[in-house]
């Protein structure tokens, strides 16, 4: 009877502890960046639009009468993908008692979305009349 009771006392506190340590990587990859719209970058698209979907442009110039601007931002993943690789590092790290979170993390670490930026122009009305890529790593 008191191995019995050990033995249970031993699970949940291992089964606690696992729980506790599984945290890293399933709050990492819920909390990766979202995913943008980039099939806004095309022309005629208004650059309010833009400003809405990507933020503030890091640089606005004019050249030659025309308006320029780059827009940079790192492309995420959807809200499914988030919360799919956030369930599946759950419960692996639940599954092999805390030691997926060696794994896991530097994963985390890795995939974390992928740094794009792009040239915009714009007609007189502020559409876009052209765009440019300029990196994606």
């Amino acid at each position: 009877m008191i191995f019995l009771r050990k033995f249970m006392l031993f699970t949940v506190l291992l089964v606690v502890l696992a729980i506790s340590v599984s945290g890293c990587s399933v709050f990492m990859a819920a909390k990766q960046p979202e995913k943008k719209d980039i099939s806004l970058l095309k022309e005629g698209v208004s650059r309010a639009v833009l400003i809405s979907e990507f933020g503030a442009p890091v640089i606005s110039e004019y050249k030659n009468d025309k308006r320029f601007e780059i827009f940079k931002f790192v492309q995420g993943y959807s809200t499914g993908a988030k919360a799919g690789r956030a369930f599946f590092h759950g419960a692996a790290s639940v599954a092999t008692l805390g030691l997926w979170e060696l794994v896991g993390t530097p994963a985390e670490i890795t995939f974390n979305g992928d740094e794009m930026a792009f040239q915009v122009s714009y007609d007189e009305n502020d559409l876009v009349d052209e765009v440019k890529l300029i990196t994606k790593e």
